[in-house]
């Protein structure tokens, strides 16, 4: 079966500009196999399912992602300001996927567009910061293979490190489950 879609593809639906997120096709006895869609919404990230049949005819939606550099907080709203035309773009709750913490004013991120709007922030999955406060060791949790201490970061987060990390060490942390991947060099 010849499926029009991509991962990653941005659709029209009911007013909405989805992300493809997975798609399978599922046979179930003699009847004609369908091809089950599950959709993320680009505006507030809620998670969506479809039959490829529901949303036919596919729309696509044309997008861009551009670089904007973070330039401060407008309360909930983050402003971000593009590197090129110095045009100022605004985003919030949502469109941040949960990353609010992570933004550092003066740093460049991605930001995608559609139809000239800035729609969401995508976030590198790995960002240094430095570590401001450590936990004494006396404090640490874990098997003797594995000791961890807590950490507070730059940010504000709260992590969990190896005991040789120490004040003012800059560490690399993934924004996705906010724990330490590992030290960085200098």
């Amino acid at each position: 079966m010849n499926i029009p879609l991509k991962r990653g593809m941005l659709i029209r639906h009911q007013n909405h500009i989805y992300a493809v997120a997975d798609f399978q096709e599922r046979h179930t006895g003699k009847q004609k196999p369908t091809v089950h869609v599950a959709l993320r919404d680009v505006r507030d990230g809620h998670q969506v399912d479809r039959a490829l049949d529901q949303l036919e005819p596919i729309q696509e939606v044309a997008h861009a992602f551009r670089h904007a550099q973070y330039v401060y907080t407008r309360g909930l709203e983050r402003v971000f300001m593009d590197s090129e035309t110095f045009d100022e773009f605004t985003l919030a709750g949502p469109q941040l996927h949960g990353c609010e913490p992570f933004l550092k004013e003066g740093e460049t991120y991605r930001l995608l567009f559609v139809d000239e709007h800035a729609l969401a922030l995508e976030m590198p999955e790995i960002v240094k910061l430095q570590v401001a406060e450590t936990a004494a060791p006396g404090h640490s949790v874990g098997a003797s293979a594995s000791v961890m201490k807590e950490a507070t970061l730059e940010n504000g987060l709260l992590v969990k490190v190896p005991l040789f990390i120490k004040m003012g060490d800059m560490i690399r942390v993934d924004t996705r489950t906010r724990t330490y991947v590992g030290k960085e060099q200098s």
